[in-house]
């Protein structure tokens, strides 16, 4: 179920060529540790057996792409490279170094599988909300929500095979934090995530659209870990979830607006605001509000070790910040409380927006995506990015306000603390 890789088969077939698939593992991305590391490569691992029995060899190159892929072009004599896209600062760099590497008589295609419709399709702009690219997208669906042709089994055998890859070598080049243990929950690769997947749509789709923003609820899919590695495509879901619609129209419409138009919102945000993920790359109606408000009171500092451990007044907070430290997943809804929390509770915006980020990407699976810093918690929880001014209050500006008392009148925070309690 991926774009890139149907069109590099579809360009070898017509060129009567073997196929290569190229994975280069970087020591280290971010602040992503063994938890996210792990994942992927136990989900690369399926991958590997699968390219294997399809007669494509998968090869694991270690190191920055730009230092070991043109070489391997070189040496394999590899006519066409194809890459996918992620609109994210890093990975654009990525591309680039390789693009300014390459030898010239090299063709180099990126495709956008990451997104239902193409980040640069959607639309040629940053859009201002969710109500100015809705109407894009869906406009555009019938055109790419389209069901997926088969990777076929590749008729063109390579000269040479891959060399056969020394995971535990992999895992020992890593230079990553390897405090933060994997998770047991969450099984990597593709297999595992289709069968989550499957009981989303059989045990929880049903309830998606009504007790989503209850974290004391199993109504989400979960799928988030599988959908950033790329191990489950955000368009199979779709299609899969839509298949329901004449039972579970609501709940089907919440995932669509949740899962593509809310997800690609976060992709286009990133793609054309290189200040992403800092206050910088906020309107300028939220700039002025949080600079006006910079030098307010704070009713608690904390330093972002106490945030970390958990160790604040408020029960709530540390309960999702236990969640996500425990489990690499914070619930949604309690993610954008956490956050405004951090905006109130630390120096500044600019302090808020780092220890916001660094937090979700060392812990959360999901982290170190454009979700996660625009949606799910940072720029739209502490920003006010996509959202509108609200009544002037201390501290928060024209921000969008969450307290305590809100979440009461929501769901039973009482029983989320006591799920996430601190160990004794």
């Amino acid at each position: 179920d991926n774009w890139a890789f149907l069109y590099a088969q579809r360009l070898a077939l017509k060129q009567e060529l073997p196929l290569h698939v190229c994975f280069c593992l970087v020591p280290k991305f971010l602040d992503a540790t063994i938890r996210h590391y792990g994942f992927m490569l136990s989900g690369l691992q399926e991958v590997a057996k699968e390219c294997a029995e399809l007669n494509i060899p998968f090869h694991l190159l270690l190191g920055y792409a730009k230092d070991v892929l043109p070489a391997f072009v070189v040496e394999h004599g590899v006519g066409g490279l194809v890459t996918d896209f992620c609109p994210l600062r890093l990975p654009q760099q990525w591309v680039q170094d390789v693009r300014e590497r390459l030898p010239e008589d090299v063709p180099f295609a990126q495709v956008d599988a990451h997104n239902i419709v193409p980040c640069w399709v959607a639309s040629p702009k940053q859009e201002y909300s969710a109500r100015t690219i809705r109407g894009k997208i869906h406009a555009q669906l019938p055109e790419f929500l389209t069901e997926f042709p088969p990777v076929i089994h590749h008729p063109y055998p390579p000269s040479c095979p891959a060399e056969p890859i020394a995971w535990e070598a992999c895992y020992s080049s890593l230079q990553v934090d390897r405090t933060v243990k994997e998770v047991e929950w969450a099984t990597p690769g593709t297999s595992a995530g289709l069968a989550v997947l499957q009981s989303f749509i059989a045990e929880r789709l049903k309830s998606f659209s009504s007790h989503r923003n209850d974290p004391n609820k199993a109504a989400l899919s979960n799928l988030s870990p599988w959908f950033h590695f790329g191990q489950v495509s955000t368009q199979r879901a779709i299609l899969e979830v839509q298949k329901q619609r004449g039972k579970y129209k609501e709940s089907v419409d919440a995932f669509v607006e949740e899962a593509v138009v809310r997800r690609e919102l976060a992709e286009n945000f990133c793609y054309y605001n290189e200040n992403y993920d800092s206050v910088q790359g906020a309107y300028d109606w939220a700039q002025t509000t949080l600079k006006l408000h910079a030098k307010d009171k704070r009713p608690f500092l904390y330093e972002l070790q106490e945030l970390e451990q958990g160790t604040t007044h408020d029960p709530l907070w540390n309960a999702a910040q236990l969640q996500m430290v425990r489990e690499g997943k914070m619930h949604g809804f309690l993610r954008m409380y956490w956050a405004k929390k951090i905006l109130e509770w630390t120096r500044s915006p600019e302090e808020a927006l780092q220890f916001a980020i660094y937090l979700n990407d060392r812990y959360e699976l999901d982290g170190r995506d454009p979700n996660g810093y625009l949606t799910l918690c940072c720029l739209w929880s502490i920003c006010g990015i996509h959202d509108q001014g609200w009544a002037e209050r201390a501290i928060f500006g024209k921000i969008r306000y969450m307290n305590y008392a809100g979440c009461k009148r929501k769901f039973d925070v009482g029983q989320f603390e006591r799920r996430y309690a601190p160990r004794t």
